[in-house]
């Protein structure tokens, strides 16, 4: 085995921050890459496979794979420019140095076959000396794998399957490190290409791939999905980089998607509310396919819709909020020790605990999306009928249940208004389909239960003195899923209550630019979420006020938060789940799908008039 005493990048360097980061996918699992070049975060097969790529999570010693100009041991440089190519998922990274300029070409082709990673570099002005520093780290940086050596393609066994290196120059060791020296001048190119296999015998290597013919391919499959997108505002091209986002968080053997391709990225630098989002939540899905559904993307929805009847598996009484993209139940949370965590962060957690609560907007929430879907694709309503019946049935049972509500609160449960709102819009859209001729059911029974729990939230959940519903039952508090409660077309636009509400949700929960938090957390102490600490604003609830503020008639003040929200995204228009003001830096796992829904919908909604009876004129994704 060839090897070689290389010094590069020894030194213990900790990832950037979270916006540094670019996000490579193939609906399958997905991959960050750092401005300096590093890929920080990467696991195969699937999306929550353990990471053989951790380096986000803590030092480089926990792994990654660095292509970035030559340079100082201490210092690596970070890209001068990045961007997407086109409408795809294909990053382009330029570093301009002494000698020349060079770019590398970072996908992951979206073949459907076993997943791959493709990085090609390119000159384009002088001789640039480039180096790559591959580090594998199976078990989430935890243990180093043996390279072998078969002439000039390199392997290395994962937890799950093998990875096999290809590339266009010489590859050698530096104990368990894969390195590479080289030079571009301009017009040149050297292609590095990573192939999971299934089979972990080092015995049977996969094809030489063809670097070039998979860019092309990718670059068309992105190029066609994007141009299928049914909006033609002057935001189009926001619009189609949030929907790719979405795109390549479907896992698509089972039509999945998660919340996002990350885990444990803090929501307080320095603080434990760190948590593993690399799993189905059907709230969050539901909100996506709502997403989808509005642009015009019925394959995906459709998709969604034929996971969610496979897991559910007609038993409604047993399910989940959340599940593995292949449909598993058991997402035992665990700590990593071994990890010191993004920026200190600890603990790193992955399987995550809320999969066994109880949350009843979940229910509301997903028949909402089937309702959508119904009304955009009318064929899909003998998938739709059953699902819906199903889940309003779980309502019946339930309703009058506290629980841990959309914030997944870890401690005691409660009477959580946006759940029992949820309920209410569960039971009136199996009203309003049985009414069309959609789908059948007790029309009478569920229309005096519906309106039972809108009386009840009323009288209980609402504060006459300050003119605003509460985030519990009996309690003084405010929380911004009540803006999404209240665009479930709960009461109507002028009602003085839904002006109260908003206008104290955004009185006492805005923060410096106008971005929203969650609810007041506890500090020192245990807040409602039974958590200590701090986090930064979350910008779904930043989407629920521009569409709120729209629907009451402050466009102005709507559309000064719209570039707010905007403001909060990276340099190549990625949003993590909340944005620190304060810091300006992001916060949260990343990219996060419940932002990019936000970002999507307070791009593309359009004011209009109140109806008699609804706050709003379309569903509330």
């Amino acid at each position: 085995m060839p090897r070689s005493s290389s010094p590069a990048l020894r030194p213990l360097r900790r990832a950037g921050r979270i916006e540094d980061h670019a996000f490579l996918g193939n609906m399958r699992t997905g991959a960050l890459v750092d401005r300096d070049g590093a890929v920080a975060w990467m696991g195969l097969p699937r999306f929550d496979s353990p990471a053989h790529f951790a380096s986000i999570l803590g030092t480089q010693q926990h792994g990654l794979w660095r292509i970035g100009p030559a340079g100082p041991v201490t210092v690596a440089r970070v890209a001068g420019r990045r961007t997407y190519l086109g409408h795809t998922l294909i990053l382009e990274s330029s570093w301009t140095t002494e000698e020349g300029t060079a770019t590398v070409i970072d996908f992951m082709p979206t073949t459907g076959e076993a997943a791959q990673l493709v990085r090609i570099v390119q000159g384009v002005a002088g001789r640039v000396v480039m180096q790559s520093l591959l580090r594998v780290r199976t078990g989430y940086g935890r243990t180093s794998p043996d390279l072998v050596f078969d002439g000039p393609r390199v392997s290395a066994g994962l937890d799950e399957g093998r990875i096999w290196i290809d590339a266009d120059v010489p590859l050698h060791a530096d104990g368990d490190d894969l390195l590479s020296q080289f030079t571009v001048s301009a017009g040149e190119q050297v292609a590095f290409t990573l192939s999971w296999q299934p089979d972990k015998s080092p015995k049977n290597p996969p094809p030489v791939p063809d670097s070039a013919a998979l860019l092309r391919q990718t670059a068309e499959f992105w190029t066609d999905w994007a141009s299928r997108c049914t909006y033609t505002g002057s935001r189009r091209e926001d619009v189609i980089r949030s929907l790719i986002v979405l795109k390549a968080l479907t896992y698509e053997p089972t039509g999945a998607m998660v919340a996002a391709p990350s885990v444990s990225l803090p929501e307080e630098i320095g603080g434990t509310r760190n948590w593993s989002y690399v799993y189905c939540w059907l709230r969050d899905s539901a909100f996506a396919a709502e997403a989808l559904t509005e642009f015009g993307y019925r394959q995906e929805v459709q998709d969604w819709i034929g996971w969610l009847t496979t897991v559910i598996g007609g038993d409604f009484d047993n399910l989940q909020i959340m599940y593995g993209v292949g449909g598993e139940r058991d997402l035992t949370e665990q700590e990593l020790p071994w990890l010191p965590g993004h920026a200190g962060s600890r603990p790193v957690r992955i399987g995550n605990g809320a999969a066994g609560q109880l949350q009843l907007d979940v229910f509301g929430e997903v028949v909402c999306a089937l309702f959508a879907a119904q009304e955009r694709f009318a064929d899909l309503a003998p998938a739709v009928a059953p699902l819906v019946s199903g889940l309003v049935r779980c309502v019946e049972k339930l309703w009058q249940e506290p629980d841990e509500g959309i914030w997944e609160i870890r401690g005691p449960r409660r009477h959580f208004v946006h759940s029992k709102v949820m309920a209410w819009a569960a039971l009136d859209r199996a009203v309003r389909l049985i009414k069309a001729g959609s789908m059948k059911g007790p029309l009478g029974r569920w229309t005096v239960l519906r309106d039972e729990i809108h009386r009840k939230v009323c009288a209980r959940g609402y504060d006459p003195q300050r003119n605003t519903f509460t985030q519990y039952y009996g309690s003084g508090e405010l929380d911004a899923s009540l803006l999404h409660a209240l665009l479930s077309g709960f009461l109507p636009a002028d009602d003085k209550r839904v002006m109260g509400t908003v206008e104290a949700v955004q009185r006492e929960l805005s923060i410096k630019g106008g971005y929203l938090l969650r609810y007041r957390t506890g500090g020192d102490e245990p807040g409602v979420d039974g958590l200590t600490g701090h986090e930064g604003t979350f910008l779904i609830g930043l989407g629920w006020l521009i569409t709120a503020l729209r629907h009451i008639g402050r466009t102005g003040e709507a559309d000064l938060l719209v570039a707010a929200l905007l403001r909060a995204r990276n340099d190549v228009g990625l949003l993590s789940e909340e944005w620190d003001p304060h810091a300006e830096q992001q916060l949260g796992n990343f990219p996060q799908a419940f932002s990019h829904i936000a970002a999507l919908r307070a791009l593309a909604a359009v004011p209009v008039a109140a109806g008699p009876d609804s706050l709003i004129a379309r569903e509330p994704w």
